[in-house]
């Protein structure tokens, strides 16, 4: 029996943007870029209120940006739009708190932690979207890129959450990096930092300096961290152009954002926990989306519904992570305040 057409076939991807909306979302967007390389032209330490302006600033724009979505093409891609920018935030808060660990892996001084970083989302910008348009060409050869995807993001969630209820920690390990062991294999690097200089020249031989290495570094976290994405938010729209703009705006606040979360990541303990939930989640709605293109009997999730059970799931692990830390703070002040009662000892 031949394999029925919907599993071997797709229609053409459809999508809200003319090739104009492109052309002005491309120019905004290195419009932005350019104004966060003047921002960070001169290295300084970036302070709470600076980075708090532009996070307002940052999180602002994805909201206009719907609301104009949903005036010139209606209710259901504004809601797709949301519900995907929601899913990219969540997962680069993630990501902020590994390249929290490459900044301190390489000792980067803060005047010039925003410099890499900028340079970390614009690699990172680069690799979504080469592979939004792998993933777009994959569903235009067939809806079995729909069954590939949710496969992806399953076996990811399960990683997840495995490594998270078995209290793993993330970790950084500089020297097992495959690319920061190329680079210094053919090139000697400084034993110190040059500003925001990424080569300089020595004893008469160009030398990196370790500020190349740590952008280096994050680039190779960028293409893993490009693997999920791309996969989840096409879980959520198949219109190309809404899965761009989602990872752009959720790109694009990430420097000012990781100084603002600065001392936050590392108490959101059950992030991971919600991570794992919702990519598993995304997982399963592709896997039913797929299913449902070969059996009309097979329910989909609507994605109304997977906005809220992504908002539920993060408002949750917020919730219990703030409930444990207070729990931890509570005994760590008994135990040492039954230290104190005890009398020292005579001997």
């Amino acid at each position: 029996m031949p394999a029925p057409t919907s599993l071997m076939t797709a229609a053409p991807l459809e999508t809200i943007a003319s090739p104009q909306l492109w052309a002005i979302t491309v120019a905004c967007l290195a419009l932005l870029l350019g104004a966060d390389f003047a921002v960070t032209r001169r290295p300084h330490e970036v302070r709470m209120r600076e980075a708090v302006g532009w996070s307002v600033f940052y999180l602002a724009l994805p909201l206009l940006f719907g609301l104009y979505v949903w005036r010139a093409f209606g209710t259901q891609a504004s809601v797709e739009f949301y519900t995907g920018y929601v899913v990219e935030k969540s997962l680069s808060v993630d990501n902020l708190f590994v390249f929290m660990l490459l900044l301190a892996a390489f000792a980067v001084p803060r005047e010039l932690a925003q410099r890499v970083l900028l340079y970390g989302i614009i690699g990172a910008l680069v690799l979504r979207a080469v592979f939004i348009a792998l993933g777009a060409a994959a569903l235009q050869s067939g809806t079995w890129a729909f069954l590939l995807f949710g496969a992806i993001l399953i076996v990811t969630a399960g990683k997840i959450l495995k490594d998270a209820l078995s209290g793993k920690e993330q970790e950084v390990d500089i020297s097992s990096m495959r690319s920061v062991r190329l680079l210094r294999r053919f090139m000697p690097v400084t034993g110190d930092y040059r500003g925001s200089r990424l080569m300089v020249r020595e004893q008469g031989r160009r030398a990196l300096t370790p500020l190349a290495l740590a952008i280096v570094a994050v680039f190779a976290t960028d293409i893993v961290f490009a693997v999920d994405s791309v996969p989840a938010v096409y879980g959520v729209t198949d219109d190309p152009f809404l899965v761009f703009a989602t990872n752009a705006f959720a790109l694009l606040g990430l420097r000012a954002l990781y100084f603002v979360l600065l001392g936050v990541l590392e108490k959101l303990r059950h992030l991971n926990h919600g991570l794992g939930v919702i990519l598993g989640f995304i997982g399963l709605k592709l896997l039913l989306h797929w299913a449902h293109g070969i059996w009309p009997a097979v329910p989909e999730i609507p994605t109304l519904v997977s906005l809220g059970v992504i908002i539920v799931v993060l408002t949750t692990v917020t919730i219990t992570s703030v409930h444990a830390n207070r729990r931890d703070a509570r005994r760590d002040a008994r135990r040492d305040a039954q230290r104190a009662t005890v009398p020292p000892s005579d001997g």
